[in-house]
């Protein structure tokens, strides 16, 4: 039978697979938190390069290394949180750098504010050479959602969170099933699901993570992160959303996109109220009946 973890101030979730080329600064970045009292729970994905050893090489006693029992990002990161010595999670990964104040202003955040259930950063992308234009956008778009009432608003756009920026309340993510697998962003999924659960989300107005665009990145390479399985997941919680119900719909924009993404709130009982584009070839037309 395990042991129980030794309690620490805050428990840092990163899952790990080949990735020994970025894990010195990740590390070292770790290192260097003026919060000293955490642990970091390194679950080995089933790597096949030098990562366990670059982790081992550090000899710092807070570093455990855990096997991944099953298969994939969500298997890792809810063995990471069942070996947690700590109700407060903060998620990692193995390619990023946290700024030095990270865990503190998080954990400052969560010890003043108890009625919170996750509290996010900002963040910067780099290398700057990779970044394309829509990309930029995004994080622009997303350091700019603050706020529980922006969160609110905004969550149906985009997912409004870097998931390696996070820290979370434990208890909030295991009542409502933990991460969840399947063809959809496990990271969305979870905001999604805590969001209607009445979950209260929050997002500190500064750059505390420096998060990485690398074209191995796996929101680049597994169809969990296609448009396609982002506009299904959102349209899924939308349509179970309560502020919705007994509402007329009206559809903006009656472009191939948005006829696409709307036909996913259609079939779940949304039918127009009225279409609306400012396309003088599109006004007055029919759309779908």
């Amino acid at each position: 039978m395990r042991s129980s973890p030794a309690p620490v101030s805050v428990s840092i979730v990163m899952p790990f697979k080949n990735a020994a080329q970025t894990l010195p600064d990740c590390l070292q970045s770790i290192q260097a938190q003026s919060l000293a009292d955490f642990e970091l729970i390194a679950i080995n994905d089933h790597a096949s390069d030098d990562s366990v050893a670059v982790i081992r090489s550090f000899a710092d006693r807070r570093f455990r290394v855990i096997d991944n029992p099953g298969q994939g990002i969500v298997a890792a990161l809810n063995a990471g949180i069942s070996h947690a010595g700590s109700p407060l999670i903060a998620r990692m990964d193995a390619d990023d750098i946290m700024r030095p104040a990270r865990l503190q202003r998080q954990f400052d955040c969560m010890q003043q504010h108890e009625e919170i259930d996750l509290c996010a950063t900002q963040v910067e992308l780099f290398p700057a050479q990779r970044i394309q234009a829509g990309y930029r956008e995004y994080i622009r778009w997303q350091n700019r959602c603050l706020s529980e009432a922006q969160i609110a608003t905004q969550i149906y756009v985009e997912s409004p969170f870097a998931h390696p920026s996070v820290m979370f309340r434990r208890d909030a993510l295991l009542k409502q099933g933990g991460y969840r697998d399947g063809e959809f962003a496990e990271d969305y999924d979870c905001w999604l699901r805590l969001f209607h659960a009445g979950a209260r989300m929050f997002k500190i107005d500064e750059v505390l993570l420096d998060w990485r665009e690398s074209e191995t990145r796996l929101s680049r390479n597994s169809s969990r992160y296609s448009r396609s399985a982002f506009d299904d997941l959102r349209a899924r919680y939308l349509a179970a959303d309560a502020r919705l119900q007994k509402r007329d719909i009206v559809y903006w924009g009656a472009g191939r996109k948005t006829r696409k993404r709307s036909a996913l709130l259609i079939k779940r009982g949304f039918p127009p109220a009225a279409w609306i584009d400012i396309d003088e070839k599109k006004i007055g037309q029919r759309v779908q009946g």
